[in-house]
């Protein structure tokens, strides 16, 4: 066996993967095809490119993505302590400054005596895997060639599903005259302030806030709806299926379902008043700090799948934003992942090639955490594996490459965490059999009950399911 571990993707799950196997000793070739070839949704050379949103969302451990991210800290995660280090402001958030991000992880990864970075496209993964281990973490936007090769590899068709990022804005061509900043309920008047002292305490905590916010009376937002709703869209290719994950529903999609929809969801008015009436608005587009410099601002739930030029057309008309400068626009793409309820075990294992892990959302786990968490997972793994199969090695001379993938499953221990914790329910999720399956984030819904009497409050109940969580650390 070849005396490394390959692996196929350098973004978010596998530069954690490769973290993880050089600290424990063991040499990685990471393969990232870029610069050689781009995605249709990536730009930047470097590794661990933020496509969508700069947001890793939320740090509080009322949250299972907060849990998930406090648990990948005590595990010692390369990537969510970059993330930490590159935050930006963002409320109880966790959002980072997406080039700094990027720039940092490629610059640990690069600089790693036991990682070498091969910028090549690969298509061969089952002739790698007859000499050695290999992870795939090719993400959402696997190329094509891969793609073909993952198919025959899995013996199973490909799923697909639609994801879609939002706009950036630079800040400096909205108008303060009508955004203002606050955190949702942080500025809301209270009954005690008359208007003035409500004023001068929102301006004196202006720079602590996190969120800009846009706010509309009705016939502005209803005028705004109607221009979404017939906005012209990208055309899609005949043969994608049209199958759009309700986690990135595109704003004008979301806004056909009603005139009401985008009011109860992302523009919801709940915990904002406006500073020029002193009144809650209609309606309140929400920006979100994307650089640490403060310049640029991304649209918080405004995915989106229309043409250009439309964007700037109809986001324009949102007050504040009718000089705005549009940095990046909103893309869509279409993502790919595996049927891995049928194909993975809880160790991202390849069940019918044990030299085969895969990580990142190709797996179905959606989200960049959650990334992070299977690249973890295979990581540990993959190093089991090679341990215990040198170790055969070294007793029996050497195992000839054509039974490396006839090896017995329990001659390599694996590292299975608990259910219990938000690691482990993912990879659960992801490995048991379900004919619905979806991709999934981290939700407290994946995870088992509490034992004993129910718990009603639904914060308490997380703080407990958390406790017992981090305990399991």
């Amino acid at each position: 066996m070849k005396n490394y571990i390959t692996i196929i993707g350098g973004g978010l799950a596998g530069t954690e993967a490769a973290y993880q196997i050089a600290k424990r000793g063991i040499k990685v070739k990471l393969y990232e095809m870029k610069p050689v070839k781009f995605s249709p949704a990536h730009s930047n050379q470097n590794l661990a490119e933020i496509v969508c949103s700069n947001s890793f969302k939320s740090n509080l451990l009322t949250n299972a993505c907060g849990v998930l991210k406090e648990e990948l800290r005590r595990l010692d995660s390369l990537l969510i302590k970059i993330a930490d280090e590159t935050s930006v402001p963002a409320g109880q958030a966790l959002a980072v400054d997406r080039e700094v991000f990027s720039e940092k992880v490629t610059k640990v990864i690069e600089e790693n005596e036991y990682i070498e970075v091969i910028h090549e496209e690969i298509t061969n993964v089952e002739e790698i895997a007859k000499e050695g281990i290999v992870i795939i973490a090719t993400g959402p936007l696997t190329s094509e060639g891969l793609a073909k090769d993952i198919q025959k590899i899995t013996t199973q068709d490909k799923l697909y599903f639609y994801d879609a990022a939002a706009p950036i804005i630079s800040k400096e061509s909205i108008d303060f005259h009508i955004a203002f900043y606050g955190d949702r309920y942080s500025q809301e008047k209270k009954k005690e302030e008359s208007l003035e002292e409500w004023k001068k305490r929102i301006e004196e905590e202006r720079e602590k806030q996190s969120y800009i916010n846009l706010p509309m009376n009705q016939e502005e937002y209803e005028n705004f709806v109607k221009e979404l709703v017939n906005a012209e869209v990208v055309t899609l290719h005949d043969f994608e299926k049209r199958e759009i994950f309700e986690g990135c529903m595109p704003i004008e999609i979301m806004a056909k379902r009603g005139l009401d929809t985008l009011r109860f969801g992302p523009l919801k008015p709940v915990g904002f008043d406006d500073p020029r009436t002193g009144k809650r608005p209609y309606a309140v587009v929400q920006l979100r700090q994307d650089d640490k410099q403060a310049t640029m601002y991304n649209m918080v739930g405004f995915q989106t799948n229309l043409k250009y030029g439309e964007q700037k057309r109809v986001f324009s008309m949102i007050p504040g934003l009718q000089n705005a400068e549009f940095i990046k626009y909103g893309v869509m793409h279409r993502n790919t992942y595996i049927n891995s309820t049928e194909l993975l075990d809880e160790t991202y294992n390849l069940k019918n090639n044990p030299n085969i892990y895969f990580a990142g959302q190709i797996t179905g786990v959606e989200g960049y955490v959650e990334s992070i968490s299977s690249g973890m997972v295979a990581g540990i793994n993959a190093v089991q594996k090679f341990n215990k199969i040198k170790k055969k090695e070294k007793e029996i001379n050497k195992i000839p490459s054509i039974e490396m993938n006839k090896l017995n499953e329990n001659d390599s221990p694996k590292v299975i965490f608990s259910e219990n914790t938000v690691i482990g329910s993912l990879a659960k999720y992801i490995s048991t059999p379900n004919s619905k399956f979806q991709p999934m984030n981290a939700n407290f819904g994946i995870l088992p009950e509490l034992e004993g009497e129910k718990i009603k409050d639904k914060r308490k109940r997380y703080e407990k399911m958390a406790e017992r969580s981090l305990g399991n650390f």
